[in-house]
């Protein structure tokens, strides 16, 4: 049986092809594409590419498949995309089970008829489920909420030789998948945790001069007893931009929101506003599709030594934005920016992260002559935990290869 013979058996006729022009991988070429129903088709997708050795790259919307390293090599493009659907919902409607393939936008719009919401706000507009966990993709409610492994209780991951698990000799898979980029197994469907939708929300948002002077008035929102549900600052950088500002959102009933609002405001001073919404880039990446994008995370009351260290080896300010209250952020730099400029900005923040109690600096999108050039994640090893689970769940390396660091 040829390779599209069995993916045509496997997913219907109607989807499977041999890939063309524009079927890539961040630049990377593949060899067919499949887009399988259900969960079963997914396993027998991967029996056979077990059979036949062939690299297989899981993809939703495809909205990350340029973060991180790309694939060293890409035979089938296998997209989740038709695993859709809320496959259970708890009696409670305090968890629900929900297909990969669904997307985010389609998850809100179904949770809302339940009063509901599953609190990940990613900044990935049409962002599938799967792919939002294969990346551990947040947004600011990872303040209160967490980030997504701190959401989901269980997964069901399709393994590189077809079997459909949960576990693999007792050990629950979730928290090493979120995060994966899709090296240990393809997720066909996750069980969330739900929240109440809250009946009011306000933003309180402060214009801010210096990354100093965010890291203080995050130290203060921090130590007070208002309890925002997510801090996030925004550092335009360079001149004739827009200010930079801090803002806090606070959720809850009507009176709790506009008691808390009102004192973050009186706290934070400088001519701080409550807003019935968010500014306009709240939630969103500094980044745009052409530029370079890089993730730092530490402490929070070292984040912003990085962002000075980042500017001083950039030789200009930088756009830094991010949830400060948890030291997570995100920089944007244009893609003409030379390697040795880049590889100066990333060693300069890893650097000081690691003189200032750990963190990391991930070069997270990049155009591939520029990828290639750099260390994208850094002399951190992978946790011993998950190199020895990717070595015990696919030793030939045939699912997203080279998308991680080097497990040697």
């Amino acid at each position: 049986m040829t390779v599209i013979e069995a993916l045509a058996e496997a997913c219907g006729p109607d989807h499977a092809w041999e890939a063309g022009p524009g079927d890539t991988v961040d630049g990377v070429p593949v060899g067919w594409v499949a887009e399988p129903g259900d969960a079963a088709a997914v396993a027998a997708v991967l029996r056979f590419t077990a059979t036949e050795g062939l690299s297989v790259v899981a993809s939703g919307a495809g909205t990350k498949l340029d973060w991180g390293s790309p694939p060293s090599h890409a035979d089938v493009l296998l997209d989740v995309g038709r695993l859709t659907g809320v496959l259970d919902l708890a009696p409670d409607r305090t968890a629900a089970t929900v297909a990969a393939g669904t997307p985010l936008r389609a998850l809100r719009a179904i949770l809302l008829r339940e009063g509901r919401r599953l609190p990940l706000d990613v900044g990935s507009p049409g962002a599938t489920l799967g792919g939002v966990l294969a990346t551990n993709e947040a947004g600011p409610l990872r303040h209160r909420f967490g980030a997504p492994r701190d959401l989901v209780s269980g997964v069901r991951v399709a393994l590189d030789e077809g079997s459909l698990e949960r576990s693999v000799e007792g050990r629950d898979l979730t928290p090493y998948v979120c995060g994966s980029y899709g090296t240990l197994g393809v997720i066909t469907e996750a069980t969330v945790r739900l929240e109440p939708i809250p009946a009011a929300r306000a933003w309180v948002v402060r214009p801010v001069s210096t990354p100093r002077e965010v890291q203080q008035l995050t130290e203060a929102l921090v130590a007070s007893p208002l309890e925002p549900a997510a801090i996030e600052a925004d550092l335009p950088g360079g001149a004739g931009v827009r200010p930079a500002e801090l803002a806090a959102l606070f959720e809850g009933d009507e009176a709790f929101v506009a008691h808390r609002a009102e004192s973050a405001a009186k706290l934070l001073g400088g001519g701080a506003s409550v807003e019935p919404l968010p500014p306009a880039w709240w939630g969103r990446y500094p980044f745009a599709a052409e530029d370079v994008g890089l993730k730092i995370w530490g402490r929070s009351s070292e984040l912003f030594a990085v962002v000075y260290a980042l500017r001083d080896a950039a030789g200009v300010p930088v756009p830094v934005r991010g949830s400060v209250g948890l030291g997570v952020a995100h920089v944007a730099l244009p893609d003409t920016v030379t390697p040795e400029r880049l590889d100066g900005m990333l060693t300069a923040a890893r650097t000081v992260l690691l003189a200032r109690g750990g963190g990391g600096c991930t070069l997270l999108r990049a155009p591939l002559d520029l990828r290639e050039l750099v260390d994208s994640y850094g002399p951190e090893p992978l946790p011993g935990a998950a190199a020895r689970l990717k070595l015990a769940l696919d030793p030939e390396d045939r699912l997203a290869p080279g998308r991680m660091p080097d497990l040697s």
